[in-house]
């Protein structure tokens, strides 16, 4: 039972620094900003933050800071905008020629089946569906 603990401990803890997929493949620099340990990573004008020592309830807006300062030691540019959560943060970077754009986020869309639609072929269901982006 104890190797399959220890097994399974390895396992979660695996995940706990990833990178998120936009900074996968990029080098991570450690840095700590008052008491709060960072692994920095930066591609293409962004910045992400990941917290990775422990700390009792953490909230975010001092975590926001001490993640900002973190990007500009790493990065060397000015720090736009901060966003995420106590764990993760990514950051917009100026570096002298513009922070790059703000992501767009993918519009929210709504589908209702259309009554009478349904056709069934070849043990496959289709429904025409009337969309709309909210």
């Amino acid at each position: 039972m104890k190797p399959f603990l220890v097994l399974f401990a390895a396992v979660a803890l695996v995940g706990c620094n990833s990178p998120s997929p936009e900074f996968s493949g990029a080098a991570p620099t450690r840095v700590t900003v008052e008491g709060s340990t960072f692994d920095v990573r930066l591609r293409d004008g962004r910045a992400e933050a990941i917290r990775v020592n422990m700390q009792y309830a953490p909230r975010f807006g001092p975590i926001r800071a001490q993640a900002g300062a973190a990007m500009a030691m790493v990065s060397g540019c000015r720090v736009v905008e901060v966003t995420g959560d106590q764990a993760q943060a990514f950051g917009r970077l100026d570096c002298g020629d513009g922070a790059p754009p703000k992501r767009r986020r993918a519009p929210r869309i709504d589908c209702i089946p259309i009554p009478g639609s349904k056709i069934a072929t070849g043990g496959e269901v289709s429904v025409q569906l009337d969309c709309a982006v909210l």
